[in-house]
């Protein structure tokens, strides 16, 4: 057994060994903010500037346009499906405070997307972009009752229908909502996830659980109130939801909103506003680090760069370092337990590390099929039981039982994620339990292949895949992404300088050297629809096919 315990030789020092988050209600953390810092701004996005009280009485009154208008009772879920905005931070503490809740949508979703959201959810209440309004209105008297229109103008005309009810009047409604009946045990949050299996799950989560998530966050990393966050993360999705929103919020930080990931806004926002804390992922860095005036970029008040999703190679977190002199602290959560449950120390993390069990944590490695416990260094399934774990998942019982298994009288989530466990009780990531590729009756770990390619010098990004082979069932293949200056990379040396590196059956028989690589809304690489393209024969996605003379379209195969 791993716990928090066994890894305390290096638990972040003057941070306490046990946490006991509060035990109330999300709203309570808006109320205690405002209490305490009333005119200081929280939110902070382009010229508009919302003070904590600001924040608290808008959510009131989102509230109570929920309850009194809307017909919004105790435990109905309500659809949020809003760019990262104070509007989207608003509708979810108005969701919250109405004792709703909070299902978090993708802003670029489509209408079956929504709908299948809807459906599940039951949902008959969203807010949804102006934007976004024409994916949701066939849905409008069908699953939906009434729509929230969020336009960035606030002048914008109301719309003709009165089901379609204007951003504005709803942020100024009139009529306080209803005392509060919900408490800790209630259902606050239900993001939705589709795991390994494409099939999509509703993660249900209580105020307590997302209240550990994010008080654990919070004292990890020590964050004081004069802290300044520049949030790059989409809110939908619980790390930045629970990164970028909440804990700020519980601390009485101001929150700096970057909607869309740009790295000149980006590094603009981090001079104008002096941040300190950065939540971000892989891709972000490695986009920032590619800046053609990376030595003139002022960042020097940043104090923490933290996020997870997808391991950070060594070489960018050296690069990282090297300009700004932080190391990049990973973490390692799910959807299931909104985001974090381990976390490398700030002050010792290790490259490409998952890190070690927070507070009341208890994370195992387990042989696949068998459940048997397996001792440190050996690869298993990593399994986690954890105060901030969902309830269930909504409304599939079978795909409870599936999930979770009970050790020692606990209930443990089974990740699908294999991982491993050093001498000094830090857990690292292999692969995906289902992204193995199997060449020739041989596994390889697509993760361990990418942390190689990461360290060439030529290469930006790179995705590697499982591509059909007749002699091989399947061969590997490496989808690179050049740095500036190195479009014309030779991919025969850069096989033969990997062949240096990696047993012969783990180097790429096909290397495709690619513009970009495409990416989810929070901006992982999306290797599974990659790996789906490549299966079904077609081009990836982003990732066109060329004529053999062009750079971007070399393919070599061994």
């Amino acid at each position: 057994m791993t716990s928090t315990c066994e890894a305390s030789v290096h638990w972040p020092p003057g941070v306490p060994r046990h946490l006991a988050p509060p035990a109330t209600h999300l709203f309570a953390n808006a109320e205690a903010a405002a209490a305490r810092f009333g005119d200081k701004p929280f939110l902070v996005c382009g010229d508009t500037r919302l003070s904590f009280a600001q924040f608290r009485d808008q959510a009131l009154a989102v509230a109570g346009w929920l309850q009194h208008a809307a017909g919004v009772r105790r435990a109905d879920r309500v659809l949020l499906a809003l760019p990262n905005g104070v509007a989207w931070a608003l509708a979810c503490y108005g969701i919250l405070r109405a004792d709703a809740v909070l299902v978090p949508a993708n802003p670029a979703s489509r209408r079956e997307e929504l709908e299948r959201l809807a459906a599940d959810s039951g949902s008959t209440v969203a807010f949804v972009a102006r934007e976004l309004l024409g994916e949701a209105l066939p849905l409008l008297g069908t699953r939906l009752e009434r729509i929230v229109v969020v336009d960035g103008n606030d002048a914008t005309p109301p719309p003709a229908d009165a089901r379609l009810v204007p951003w504005p009047a709803v942020r100024a409604f009139g009529q306080p909502p209803a005392p509060l009946r919900a408490g800790p045990d209630d259902p606050a949050v239900l993001p939705y996830t589709s795991g390994t299996t494409g099939e999509i799950k509703g993660c249900l989560h209580t105020h307590a659980s997302v209240m550990s998530a994010l008080a654990a966050g919070a004292a990890w990393f020590a964050c004081p109130p004069d802290a300044v966050f520049l949030a790059t993360l989409p809110f939908f999705h619980v790390t930045g939801f629970t990164g970028s929103l909440n804990v700020p919020l519980y601390v009485g930080a101001t929150v700096v909103l970057l909607p869309h990931w740009d790295r000149n806004a980006a590094a603009a926002l981090v001079r104008r506003h002096r941040v300190t804390h950065w939540h971000c992922i892989t891709t972000m860095v490695v986009d920032l680090l590619a800046h053609p005036r990376l030595r003139a970029l002022e960042l020097s008040s940043l104090r923490c760069i933290r996020g997870g999703g997808a391991a950070m190679p060594e070489a960018v977190a050296q690069r990282l370092k090297d300009h700004t002199g932080l190391g990049y602290v990973e973490g390692y959560g799910l959807t299931e337990t909104m985001a974090a449950t381990l976390l490398n120390p700030p002050h010792r993390p290790k490259p490409q590390c998952l890190g070690i069990p927070m507070f009341g944590v208890d994370a195992r490695i387990l042989e696949p099929g068998t459940r048997r416990e397996l001792p440190r260094g050996r690869r298993g399934e990593i399994v986690l039981s954890a105060p901030q774990l969902m309830r269930g998942y909504w409304r599939r019982p079978e795909a409870d039982a599936e999930a979770f298994v009970d050790l020692d009288g606990r209930r443990f989530l089974r990740t699908g994620d294999l991982g491993w466990i050093d001498a000094d009780g830090y857990f690292f990531m292999a692969d995906r339990l289902k992204r193995v590729i199997n060449s020739a009756g041989s596994k390889v770990w697509p993760a361990e292949v990418e942390a190689l390619l990461y360290r060439h010098p030529a290469v930006q990004e790179a995705c590697v895949i499982g591509t059909p082979d007749a002699r091989r069932g399947e061969a590997v293949k490496a989808l690179v992404v050049p740095r500036p200056g190195h479009e014309a990379l030779d991919t025969r040396a850069l096989t033969g300088w990997m062949r240096r590196h990696l047993s012969a059956y783990k180097c790429p028989r096909l290397v495709q050297l690619v513009p970009s690589l495409p990416r989810s809304a929070s901006g992982k690489v999306m290797w599974r629809q990659l790996q789906d393209e490549e299966r079904a024969g077609g081009a990836p996605p982003s990732c066109p096919r060329r004529r053999a003379s062009t750079p971007t379209g070399r393919q070599l195969r061994e």
